[in-house]
């Protein structure tokens, strides 16, 4: 061709490289070829219009799907179709391999596509070969279909920013992984890093509050909606050579920056930055933006729930009180909100000044986890507080709280109840006053590690019946020891039921050392820490519970060094209507000799107290004290129990048949205690026995 000559037509040009044109109408589902593309389609070389159904007959099936998802994907982005296709024979052979590149265009009101395009043969590149991640594969789809529901579900179910941001970075796509990630959000007219992978600490700073107008493409994003693809920096620094030098010193080769869209509005975008060339075919662009849209929604829905979780807590922490000092004792008290959503919990605490001194310890869990629920423990809360500080007994507080609460719920068609634990508190004796409506009882913690589940008497939870008793108990919270109230959150959570979770945590109470704080952070991690998700229990794993915790320390006596031989006790009263607390005594003796050696001596123990307890039931009219202490260093310890009842007559031995019911508890007495004896009182007796961990100490 020479100079100045004019030059050929289009379809000369288009003949003379084997290419073909063909025009694609989904309105009229019609496929007009010229002469070249019928001929690569397998036709005669002559203008011929097919249906969608016979162009479809000619096409390989799986490349006819990825047609559509081409088209869309090239509208959504204003780019070119392009995709290579296998052309088939009769007997589904493959003839040829050709490639397409159309323009799309998409008619909203008609909802049909338009597409104008050419049709080249191309050779079909050879398996292992550097071009051999082929953009049409029945794999690499395959594989594609797999990685784009394992991440759909990993971002499902990732709870938090950081969550979706930990699983963004570990997701490994079909044929090319970034090396670098960056999410970016908008704050107004400003570009914000909400999150990155693949960069130093510190790296992101000079991309943070960059305005949405920079001439940078993740502001390009924001602005116009529309994916950026840098295949390589030359690219980049022709396209945006006033932030080329950021980006320039990380060693990346290719850019894609997408759209991460909900609702139609832009709220941010997402980096992915390779340190190889990537040509960002259709195939490649198309995972990009269907994990782009994944991720959109996965940081919707957990800033949605971060939302709301700060207002659970925002709200809850408004209605929990302030500790104050208390001489000569410590107080730590925690609260961790419920799991998800706006389901704001009913478990609270409080500390109440009394008027006639002292103070009192109240916690409680109202039924349910939504606003209603809390509500209606601030008004329980305050009713509480009032009925205190007016100067009533414990059981008069929770009868008229329980009173007040069956008012206040019984007015519609959900009553509810609500637990609770009263407490009035001496701190110059450590006399503790308890009335108990429903809830768990209270722990005690010894100075040596010794932890005893303190059995209180109770009534029934607040506002089921407005006219429940609810009898005190007296406790003694000695120089050292620590005492526990919780909810029973604490002990739930994690597939654990009130057994399995109360050995969870006495475990942490046994072992621990340190603060009193420190005590509370670590029960707390102990049940949502990372250690218990490998200790989970035998039931479903719940964690949409709330939890209360209140600790409570007397210090120790400086005048009582705190030594391996200080004494430990405890104290049960056993009334007569309450024959059942005998079974409670038994635990609390085995819980006060969890560290005993001999197991005989143990068993012993547990059954002489059972015979003590049982004949002071049988044989009176009156209540039986029990009280077990341990003295002396270890390895020479003294266990002594001691049984009081207010009866003036003495036991006597007797020698029972085989066939006798009772009578054997003085002979089990000479069999298996080390020493015992009856001491008269001024009013009644006490019955003791005595077991010693080594050889029995001689006469003095």
């Amino acid at each position: 061709m020479r100079t100045g000559e004019p030059l050929p037509a289009v379809e000369q040009v288009l003949a003379a490289l084997s290419t073909g044109v063909w025009h694609w109408s989904t309105g009229t589902g019609l496929v007009t070829l010229d002469a070249e593309a019928a001929r690569l389609l397998g036709l005669p070389a002559e203008e011929t219009v097919l249906t969608e159904a016979q162009t479809r007959a000619r096409l390989h099936p799986v490349d006819w799907n990825e047609i559509t998802g081409v088209i869309q994907l090239a509208v959504a982005e204003r780019t070119l179709a392009e995709v290579r296709i296998r052309i088939m024979d009769e007997r589904g052979r493959v003839v040829r391999v050709v490639r397409s590149r159309s323009k799309p265009s998409f008619d909203p009101v008609k909802r049909a596509y338009e597409l104008i395009g050419t049709l080249q043969e191309v050779t079909e590149p050879a398996p292992g070969t550097p071009a051999g991640r082929r953009a049409v594969t029945g794999d690499w789809r395959r594989s594609r279909e797999a990685f784009l529901l394992d991440a759909g579900r990993a971002l499902a179910e990732a709870r938090s920013t950081a969550e979706v941001l930990r699983v963004a970075a570990g997701l490994s796509m079909p044929g090319f992984t970034p090396d670098g990630l960056a999410v970016f959000g908008v704050e107004g007219d400003r570009l914000t890093v909400i999150g990155h992978h693949g960069q130093q600490p510190g790296e992101e700073a000079p991309f943070t509050q960059l305005s949405v107008r920079t001439d940078y493409p993740a502001a390009e994003v924001v602005r116009t909606g529309r994916a950026v693809y840098l295949s390589s920096p030359e690219k980049y620094q022709e396209r945006y050579p006033l932030t080329w030098p950021l980006a320039a010193h990380f060693g990346r080769r290719s850019w894609a920056f997408l759209p991460l869209t909900v609702a139609g509005r832009t709220m941010g975008a997402w980096m992915a930055a390779f340190t190889y060339p990537v040509a960002f075919t259709p195939d490649e662009r198309s995972v990009l933006t269907t994990v782009a849209r994944m991720l959109a929604q996965a940081l919707s829905r957990a800033g949605a729930a971060e939302t709301q979780r700060e207002l659970t807590d925002g709200l809850q922490r408004s209605m929990l009180p302030t500790l104050g000092e208390i001489p000569g004792m410590t107080l730590a008290a925690r609260y961790i909100p419920t799991g998800g959503g706006l389901q704001v919990g009913g478990d609270w605490y409080d500390m109440i000044p009394l008027p006639r001194g002292g103070f009192a310890l109240v916690i409680g869990d109202v039924q349910g986890h939504d606003v209603r629920a809390a509500g209606l423990m601030g008004q329980l809360r305050i009713a509480l507080r009032a009925y205190a500080s007016e100067g009533h007994r414990p059981d008069a507080v929770l009868s008229r709280a329980s009173r007040f609460f069956y008012g206040l719920t019984h007015t519609d068609d959900s009553p509810r109840f609500a637990t609770c634990f009263y407490v009035e508190v001496d701190p110059r004796t450590g006399v503790l006053e308890t009335a108990r409506a429903g809830h768990l009882d209270p722990t005690i913690r010894m100075p040596d590690g010794t932890v005893l589940l303190r059995s209180t008497t109770g009534g029934l939870p607040l506002g089921i019946d407005p006219d429940s008793d609810y009898p005190t108990s007296r406790l003694v919270l000695d120089p050292g020891e620590t005492l526990m109230l919780c909810t029973d959150g604490l002990l739930e959570t994690g597939g654990h039921d009130l057994e399995t979770g109360w050995k969870r945590i006495r475990q942490t109470l046994e072992t621990h050392t340190g603060t009193l704080e420190d005590l509370a952070d670590t029960l707390v991690q102990a049940v949502l820490g990372p250690p218990s998700h490998h200790t989970t229990g035998p039931l479903a794993d719940r964690r949409e519970d709330d939890i209360a915790l209140l600790l409570l320390s007397r210090a120790p006596d400086p005048d009582t060094p705190l030594t391996p031989s200080r004494p430990r006790r405890t104290l049960l009263t056993i009334a007569q209507s309450e024959p059942e607390r005998v079974a409670e005594a038994r635990h609390q003796l085995r819980d006060l000799l969890h560290d005993w050696p001999s197991p005989d001596q143990l068993d012993s123990a547990v059954l002489l107290l059972s015979e003590l307890l049982t004949n002071v039931l049988v044989h009176t009219d009156a209540d039986a004290l029990m009280l077990a202490e341990i003295t002396g260093p270890p390895g020479a310890r003294r266990l002594r129990v001691e049984v009081t009842d207010p009866s003036d007559d003495l036991p006597h031995k007797r020698r029972p048949g085989e066939l006798a019911s009772s009578g054997r508890g003085l002979v089990l007495l000479d069999l298996l205690a080390d020493g015992w004896g009856v001491d008269p009182r001024g009013e009644g007796k006490s019955i003791w026995f005595e077991l010693f961990e080594g050889p029995r100490p001689g006469p003095n």
